[in-house]
């Protein structure tokens, strides 16, 4: 099956590349490691790649939406037909997402992986559709089991389409109402936090809604009972169509040797769970930012992960993963463009 295959592709970074980009860069005429992470997330890219001077690269974000029928328990502050809504404002190019993308050179890919009210076809749109949203994961399984494994398939189709096209930078964001209480329920069981740690506030609830949101996702993983060392368990019981395609994307770009760009708090749960599924894809993870999201935190610890921006971003859609994706080209810029000690004629102080 695709998805076995895919994990079984996935191998580590490649640490000679790290090492003669790391040698590179101590060459130039700076001193050594002065400038910080941005000379860490070069040699992230180049250690991704297995490439020592990786040339800039070619970027894509990929946006999928889904509906959760957990929405039918008041845990968002917003209706669910706001995510066609939305899908059909990503298509036209005016949400947060397409501006920064744009920016950033990035294409968007938008995916509509199985929103209650299917989009009318659209170029701009793939149909991807799992099914017309998941089942409410308060009474019982989100969605079977070949449900999450066909969604996780559809996302490595999805990477290795955009790796072949010659896309080596892969960013990934989502939109779903009531998909942050989907994220929540799994950070929770991946992590061993409690609920109420990796809960927070979504699209903006007030006090009683949060109680509730919080209140769900314990009686979900008490009426669900996952297993919390069986990856596919755990999602089809806690997560979302969207959610889950997001992770068949990290496992698909991992086994192509193609890094991530992680958004938010949903985009990492995704990505946390691709990691349980195939615990080298993590290597191949940017972790964009860091959400105002209570779980964030607790998801990019449990990943290894260190997020390069913290600008109280909360929207997802890949915004923060678009802004991130302008400093790993300017990590490249310095790998290619910067002077050497040698060629400037600059005295160098050594190691």
């Amino acid at each position: 099956m695709l998805l076995d295959e895919t994990v079984r592709r996935i191998r580590p970074v490649d640490a000679r590349a790290d090492e003669l980009a790391r040698k590179k860069l101590d060459r130039k005429t700076k001193p050594r490691r002065s400038l910080g992470r941005l000379e860490d997330l070069a040699c992230q890219v180049a250690a991704a790649r297995g490439l020592a001077d990786p040339p800039l690269p070619r970027k894509a974000i990929v946006v999928m939406g889904a509906d959760h029928g957990v929405a039918a328990e008041g845990v968002s502050a917003y209706p669910q037909e706001v995510t066609h809504q939305m899908l059909l404002n990503f298509a036209r190019g005016g949400a947060a997402i397409n501006v920064l993308a744009r920016h950033a050179n990035a294409r968007v890919v938008v995916v509509d992986m199985g929103v209650v009210e299917a989009p009318a076809s659209s170029p701009e749109i793939l149909s991807r559709r799992i099914g017309p949203g998941t089942r409410n994961f308060a009474l019982g399984p989100a969605m079977g089991v070949d449900e999450a494994r066909r969604a996780l398939e559809t996302g490595i189709e999805i990477a290795g389409s955009l790796t072949d096209s010659g896309f080596d930078l892969i960013g990934i964001g989502e939109m779903g109402i009531a998909n942050t209480t989907s994220a929540s329920a799994l950070a929770a069981v991946f992590t061993g936090a409690t609920p109420s740690e990796v809960t927070g506030r979504g699209t903006g609830i007030d006090d009683a809604t949060f109680e509730k949101k919080v209140q769900v996702i314990e009686r979900a993983i008490r009426v669900n009972r996952p297993v919390r060392e069986d990856a596919l368990d755990v999602l089809a019981k806690l997560g979302g169509f969207e959610i889950a395609g997001l992770a068949g994307v990290v496992l698909g770009a991992a086994a192509r040797c193609v890094p991530v760009v992680v958004d938010g708090f949903i985009a990492s749960a995704a990505a946390l769970v691709a990691s349980r599924l195939a615990p080298l894809a993590r290597e191949r993870l940017i972790a964009s930012h860091r959400s105002v999201e209570r779980g964030h935190g607790i998801v990019l610890e449990a990943l290894g992960t260190r997020p390069l921006l913290d600008l109280d971003l909360r929207l997802g859609e890949g915004t923060g993963a678009a802004l991130a994706m302008g400093l790993v080209d300017a990590s490249l810029h310095v790998l290619h463009e910067m002077a050497t000690f040698e060629s400037a004629g600059v005295s160098d102080a050594g190691a």
